[in-house]
């Protein structure tokens, strides 16, 4: 016998409580706790019985995923080579970005049988918009339906190879009576479609919306439920995109994609380094360029840096694109070991491009920058600075130089700066390399 209960779920982080509150004390958003209906069981346990298949683990010989090219190599990347059939990829970035633009482009582009469910534009308006993105194809089905039930039914009838939802918000299954967007809606209708996806051996990518903290919205459940979680971001002011993996269960997550939004859609950039650098100012104080690696390739991009005096008993320390906590470990060293005051100096520190860098070898040109915006000495345009500032001052060495210092190379930069221990592994010298063993050092040369 089953008894029907009634709990309150935060739709913004998935906090639960027994009686509604105005303020969810989890994440502190105000008005967000939904009702949910619950039906919990009063009778005795039973006890199941059947067969398992179980099997011991052995080694089986290793086979290449058939995997599916979306025509969008930087896409493609992210998701390690392509989709997965059979795979469930969840999608998730700012209102407008692009997310609906960027699964339209791609499934023109794939050559297999495509079923695009949209629960948020009408049959018109996405029809408007694969003519604005030249997006068309002979393989592509439209349905706009926000019932499961029949989104199980127009994945049978078309027999799709590749389903992409938008979204996932807007989907419901009727049985259950929760309104669509809420936790247990969410939960139960990617569950559904995870199931679908595997016995059908057909793709589905979800298109997902994201809380005001930058998050997708739903229960963190749903992370954990698909088999790739990717984030689109970008200014809003910036033509630029970054698609990038928080999850990858079939490849990599340490691959970025870039495309720039334009008015016939999303274009994919082939080099990176040059978009960053574009716009970068010559002979001005605080501007040095890293490298920094994304996934397999190199990027190159200016840190850029401002020393200012403080007039109150705290400076500002902003940092946008960098770890602030690293920002402020630095500090202290440039202070303790090179002798820097900056403890009376506001320090605004920005990662050129939007990017967001967690690279430990961009050490020493944040390090450097700050030093010639104090010090009001430019460094030459042509140098690029690698390397990974310890507690002591000392350089450390860093990974993969021989990739950052071919870009480099391509882009025209004739000086770079690393650690004395990464000379060692060095196979192949194309412009000139200084070696330096700390930060006081590092720092002389440039500011000469």
């Amino acid at each position: 016998m089953s008894k029907t209960k009634t709990k309150f779920i935060c739709s913004e982080c998935g906090f639960e409580s027994l009686k509604w509150l105005g303020k969810c004390p989890s994440c502190e958003s105000w008005n967000s706790f939904t009702e949910e209906i619950i039906e919990t069981g009063r009778g005795a346990q039973k006890t199941f019985k059947g067969d398992v298949k179980i099997s011991k683990l052995t080694f089986q010989p290793e086979q290449e995923e058939q995997r599916i090219k979306s025509g969008i190599e930087e896409f493609d990347r992210v998701l390690g080579g392509g989709i997965i059939p059979g795979s469930v990829i969840l999608i998730g970035g700012d209102p407008g970005i692009g997310k609906s633009t960027l699964v339209l482009q791609a499934a023109a582009k794939i050559k297999r049988r495509i079923l695009y469910v949209s629960g948020e534009e009408s049959y018109n308006q996405i029809s408007l918009r694969a003519k604005r993105l030249n997006a068309k194809s002979d393989t592509i089905s439209i349905a706009t339906e926000t019932n499961l039930q029949l989104i199980l039914s127009a994945i049978q009838q078309t027999d799709a190879e590749v389903v992409i939802i938008d979204s996932i918000q807007t989907v419901y299954n009727p049985d259950f009576e929760n309104t669509p967007g809420t936790v247990t809606q969410i939960r139960e209708c990617t569950s559904v479609l995870m199931q679908t996806a595997k016995s059908s051996h057909c793709a589905i990518i979800i298109v997902g919306h994201i809380t005001k903290e930058g998050i997708i919205a739903g229960p963190k459940i749903l992370e954990h439920m698909v088999d790739a979680v990717l984030q689109f971001e970008g200014e809003r002011t910036s033509a630029y995109r970054i698609l990038s993996g928080q999850k990858n269960r079939f490849g990599s997550t340490n691959e970025i994609g870039i495309f720039e939004m334009r008015e016939s859609g999303l274009v994919e950039v082939e080099n990176p380094s040059e978009i960053f650098l574009g716009d970068r100012e010559k002979n001005i104080s605080g501007s040095v360029v890293a490298a920094s690696i994304e996934g397999s390739r190199a990027v190159l991009f200016e840190v850029q840096a401002l020393v200012t005096p403080s007039n109150f008993g705290n400076p500002q320390r902003v940092a946008t694109g960098f770890d602030y906590r690293r920002l402020s470990i630095l500090l202290a060293v440039l202070e303790k070991r090179a002798g820097l005051r900056l403890s009376a100096y506001n320090v605004f520190l920005n990662m050129a491009g939007g990017l967001k860098i967690d690279d430990p070898a961009v050490d020493l040109a944040v390090c450097c920058a700050i030093a010639s915006s104090y010090k009001d000495k430019p460094v030459e345009k042509d140098l690029v600075a690698i390397g990974e500032v310890g507690l002591g001052g000392e350089i450390r060495s860093v990974g993969n130089i021989d990739k950052r210092i071919a870009e480099a190379a391509k882009l025209g930069f004739s000086n770079i700066i690393i650690s004395s221990n990464n000379v060692k592994g060095i196979k192949a010298k194309q412009i000139k390399i200084m070696d330096m063993r700390n930060i006081v050092n590092a720092i002389n040369h440039i500011l000469e």
